[in-house]
């Protein structure tokens, strides 16, 4: 989050962290980002990357560049995105540059990983400002109750998604994130 010019402070019992928000844009427009193997992380922050625009390097320990990004990249590139691998095709690590986003209408497939659908939900926001943005689910959906997850957090912060089903999700134009205020953040057992 420093990389990227987003400011946060860790409170004296270790437990607590204040972030404050950076207005819908990240004020450094370059940054190097290592990711270790976090790679419920890479996929959310690639999306959001992507589409509010910089020079950014994404990578990881090696087997981070063995974890499947491809889908979620298609999906943004098919949209405007500018982001080339420069390792392994369908892998990190990733190059991202400033692109030109018309996100109106993505597609994902449903059957590779709900993170790729977590990350354009998550990103959609931020890509709303001149119309809705349409997200449409190629194939069954696996894994709905972490999009369910990704929908009620995402109310949380002030967005609402419209969903017809699991095969499409529409993210009106003008919404953007708000803070909610404190959040209580589960550990990962994992």
């Amino acid at each position: 989050l420093h990389s990227l010019g987003v400011h946060w402070t860790q409170d004296g019992d270790r437990q607590n962290y204040t972030v404050v928000g950076a207005d819908g844009h990240f004020p450094h427009q370059h940054a190097d980002l290592f990711m270790g193997n976090a790679g419920t992380a890479i996929r959310p922050l690639v999306a959001a990357l992507a589409v509010l625009g910089g020079d950014y390097t994404v990578h990881g320990v090696a087997r981070m560049h063995e974890r499947p990004i491809g889908d979620l990249v298609d999906a943004l590139n098919a949209v405007g995105a500018q982001i080339d691998y420069t390792g392994n095709p369908g892998y990190p690590p990733l190059h991202i540059k400033r692109g030109h986003i018309h996100a109106q209408l993505m597609q994902v497939r449903g059957n590779v990983s709900s993170q790729f659908l977590t990350a354009l939900l998550m990103a959609s926001p931020l890509a709303a400002h001149h119309g809705d943005v349409v997200i449409e689910v190629v194939g069954d959906l696996i894994s709905k109750p972490y999009i369910e997850i990704t929908l009620n957090l995402m109310a949380r912060f002030g967005v609402e998604v419209v969903r017809d089903g699991w095969q499409r999700f529409t993210i009106k134009a003008g919404q953007h994130y708000v803070s909610p205020g404190v959040v209580y953040v589960e550990g990962d057992a994992s």
